[in-house]
């Protein structure tokens, strides 16, 4: 995993939840290879592990915690535990998402539906509400929500996702208004078509399999599609996403509050 040696970020502490993800996991080894330590929030408890062993490697403080998002008890449980072990958290990466089903509109399952809009927005709250407690006692700092290109163009088949990200962006809106008062700064991120890996393979697969008329029924065949709606003719990769993060939260982006940061392959 490769980052930018820059250590802007020395002596500062970020939590990330959704830690054990692809886009948590590049976050994370992006800021412990700038100086900060790194607090792991996820449910999948053995992939968090495997990542803090890896950033082992930056002599940083790390630290994990299983977290539900949308309990707030377990949140508050993984803040107050956070700051016990590494003290005061400055950064917070609102990060954790469930993408969902891909279906139509009249076809999609009001389970699943529930359930991306449980986490994917109740939990956001549940976090940045922690988030903002937290940084107005210690004086400020910045949150970053991760939203997704869904929340701004509205892609076929994805109802419930594309719904719950448009809300991500709105909350953003809104904290970042609320919150510039205690010094807080609260960005949104928006990834696209990013990848390879295991989610970019997912949607194309589910894709094909909904049977529309904005996609082929051969997955390989998506994959080319949705590269060639991106002017670049390119994915985004992790390493850009988290790169993206690391801007929001730094001091270069001091004046920044209320953006939604598109990272998408070249759009």
């Amino acid at each position: 995993m490769t980052a930018k040696a820059t250590y802007q970020f020395a002596g500062k502490t970020i939590l990330i939840t959704g830690g054990a993800g692809d886009i948590g996991k590049a976050t994370a080894h992006r800021f412990a290879a700038n100086g900060a330590g790194v607090v792991l929030l996820d449910l999948n408890e053995a992939k968090m592990a495997d990542v803090a062993e890896e950033l082992k490697e930056y002599n940083v403080p790390v630290a994990t915690f299983s977290c539900d998002v949308t309990a707030a008890d377990d949140v508050a449980k993984a803040f107050s535990g956070a700051v016990q072990q590494l003290g005061q958290i400055h950064y917070v990466f609102n990060n954790a998402g469930y993408q969902g089903v891909f279906a139509k509109t009249d076809e999609y399952p009001e389970d699943d539906f529930q359930k991306v809009i449980n986490i994917n927005v109740v939990g956001v709250f549940h976090v940045l509400k922690a988030a903002a407690q937290h940084l107005r006692d210690a004086g400020g700092g910045a949150i970053v929500n991760t939203a997704s290109y869904a929340g701004v163009v509205s892609p076929p088949n994805m109802l419930a996702y594309g719904a719950s990200k448009f809300a991500v962006i709105g909350m953003t809106q809104t904290a970042a208004k609320d919150l510039a008062p205690y010094g807080i700064r609260v960005n949104s991120l928006s990834p696209a078509l990013i990848g390879p890996g295991f989610m970019w393979t997912r949607q194309t697969e589910l894709q094909a399999a909904v049977g529309s008329q904005y996609f082929d029924a051969n997955p390989k065949v998506v994959e080319q599609q949705m590269i060639d709606s991106v002017p670049m003719r390119r994915l985004g990769s992790l390493e850009e996403v988290a790169n993206g993060v690391a801007f929001l939260m730094s001091e270069e982006a001091s004046y920044i509050t209320g953006f939604n940061l598109e990272i998408t392959g070249g759009q």
